[in-house]
């Protein structure tokens, strides 16, 4: 059904989306499909990393540790954003199109009163991308 599963990441919140991390790993090992995972992060340095290098180098051993937890073939693919914050929802959009993502598994939260002014990722990547969007509560 799946070929190219992509599940948004963010690294300095991994504890918040082990449902969908393994909602995402069912679907490959079910599908036979790899799974790639995809951060978005600054140039500038952070808490999590001092460059984007080290940025991916971060995203890469995650992936890795996915795959070995989950039986699954995975992969990294980190993104570089001047504005991560406001360049979100486009990026991953086009994240999921250079990757060739047919499915994204993505990580929601309880709707709370913000929910009702500004729309959320799972809900903006389900309304723009061609790809399956599943959204895991």
């Amino acid at each position: 059904m799946f070929e190219k599963i992509m599940v948004p990441v963010d690294l300095a919140h991994v504890g918040k989306i082990e449902k969908a991390l393994g909602t995402a790993a069912m679907l490959a090992r079910q599908d036979g499909a790899s799974v790639t995972y995809v951060a978005v992060g600054s140039a500038a340095p952070s808490a999590l990393a001092h460059s984007p290098a080290e940025f991916a180098e971060k995203l890469g051993d995650f992936a890795k540790a996915q795959a070995d937890a989950h039986g699954i073939t995975a992969e990294a693919h980190a993104v570089t954003s001047h504005d991560p914050s406001i360049d979100l929802d486009d990026t991953l959009l086009h994240a999921a199109k250079d990757i060739g993502a047919d499915c994204i598994v993505v990580a929601s939260h309880i709707p709370n009163l913000a929910d009702h002014l500004w729309p959320s990722h799972g809900g903006s990547l389900a309304r723009r991308s061609d790809a399956s969007v599943f959204v895991v509560r």
